[in-house]
């Protein structure tokens, strides 16, 4: 018998759905790494600054700390410390303008002077009326360089700004506007390099994913020589080392004349135990402990504040956009590089002491004279290179 199946005779079979694609799971594989991309990307990067004013790099919110030159410098001291600010910018009420920046580097030239030309009442008697302005007298008497006159309007752009700060070796540029009615500067604010690398953290998020390349490989920082003088006996040439037993004066010294701000402290098979700032010798300073200077490292890192954030360090290996996300983060000035697995897979020792990388250095190779793919690899004899000799110079290394 035939017969046709009406629909209400069909048999009821589920509908199938409708395909749907799925989202593609996240690549675990790391990007390419290559010369191209990062080329590409530091171009975005210095594109990005070239169209940004300083006015763009301002946080939302900030406060400015402005001191008279006639003002002591203990007062000056205590007024950095209690804004937690390590400078701030001076100004001249006679002339009615800005008359330069004072730093903790002001203050280390000032303790030194005195720990080589007077004894301890003269030195605590002389910082209660010595005024701001004649700090510039101690420096020509210690044969230091004095730092440059550096100004820059706020509209400039923000590349402009870095390169100043690049050819004077500044580490903060002080921003400056003139009032519309009295035609006298007015002091807006003060760009410092780790201002300057945060915009650029924050704003090239993109461009910094693709900064793969090692720091090594780019050669950013100073690193132990492998061919030092050789009349040279530190062994961790071109940088300044101490350890826990040395004077904290000896550090002191090094800070005055290399225009360093930081010293790594290292044990005796050179691996990174601490660091030594300026600003822990203004900590001893604050707490009057002028004759400290004799104390040794160890004896004076029991006085460090507590907050102190702690040593960052990294590896040769580790890339740039790695370094540029950790200033994302947190505020950091300068990391120490220290030998990691690969080198202990050579005899290495890890945590031993490789080279300082700073702001400076960082900065250099975004905005400063470098060729773009001029990036060669370091050969046995020299596994390591540090940039442009800037250790053997003032030109603050350890910014």
């Amino acid at each position: 018998m035939n017969a046709t199946l009406s629909p209400t005779q069909a048999s009821r079979t589920p509908k199938r759905k409708s395909s749907t694609r799925r989202p593609r799971a996240p690549s675990h594989l790391p990007p390419v790494q290559s010369q191209e991309a990062h080329d590409a990307a530091l171009h975005a990067i210095r594109n990005v600054l070239k169209g940004r004013t300083c006015y763009d790099a301002f946080p939302v919110s900030y406060r400015l700390i402005v001191l008279d030159t006639k003002l002591n410098v203990k007062k000056a001291l205590q007024c950095l410390l209690l804004n937690g600010v390590v400078s701030a910018p001076l100004w001249n009420s006679e002339k009615s303008k800005f008359a330069g920046m004072l730093t903790v580097l002001d203050i280390i030239h000032l303790i030194q002077y005195y720990y080589d030309n007077a004894n301890y009442d003269t030195a605590t008697a002389d910082v209660e009326t010595f005024r701001l302005e004649s700090l510039r007298d101690i420096e020509k008497s210690l044969g230091v360089a004095t730092p440059p006159m550096l100004r820059e309007h706020p509209s400039s752009t923000i590349y402009d700004a870095a390169k100043l700060l690049i050819q004077t070796h500044a580490r903060r540029l002080p921003l400056l506007d003139y009032d519309t009615e009295t035609g006298h500067e007015v002091i807006v604010s003060v760009l410092t390099q780790y201002r300057l690398l945060k915009f650029i953290s924050i704003n090239c998020t993109r461009e910094i994913q693709q900064l793969h390349l090692s720091l090594r490989k780019l050669k950013i920082g100073t690193y132990v020589s492998q061919n030092p003088p050789p009349d040279n006996t530190n062994p961790y040439w071109p940088i300044a080392t101490a350890t826990l037993d040395s004077p904290v004066f000896d550090v002191v010294h090094m800070f005055s004349e290399r225009s360093i701000s930081a010293v790594p402290i290292i044990d005796q098979d050179g691996v990174v135990v601490n660091l030594y700032e300026t600003v822990d010798v203004i900590t001893l300073v604050r707490l009057g402990a002028y004759q400290a200077l004799d104390l040794t490292i160890s004896e004076a890192l029991n006085q460090r504040s507590p907050d102190f954030p702690g040593v960052v360090i990294c590896t040769a290996g580790d890339s740039l956009g790695t370094l540029l996300q950790l200033i994302k983060k947190r505020r950091v000035h300068r990391l120490v590089v220290v030998q990691g697995e690969e080198e202990e897979k050579r005899g290495g020792k890890k945590g031993r002491l490789l080279g300082v990388i700073t702001l400076s250095d960082v900065l250099r190779y975004l905005i400063g004279n470098v060729a773009i793919g001029e990036v060669t690899e370091p050969t046995e004899e020299s596994t390591l290179f540090f940039t442009d000799k800037v250790q053997q110079a003032a030109e603050s290394p350890y910014s």
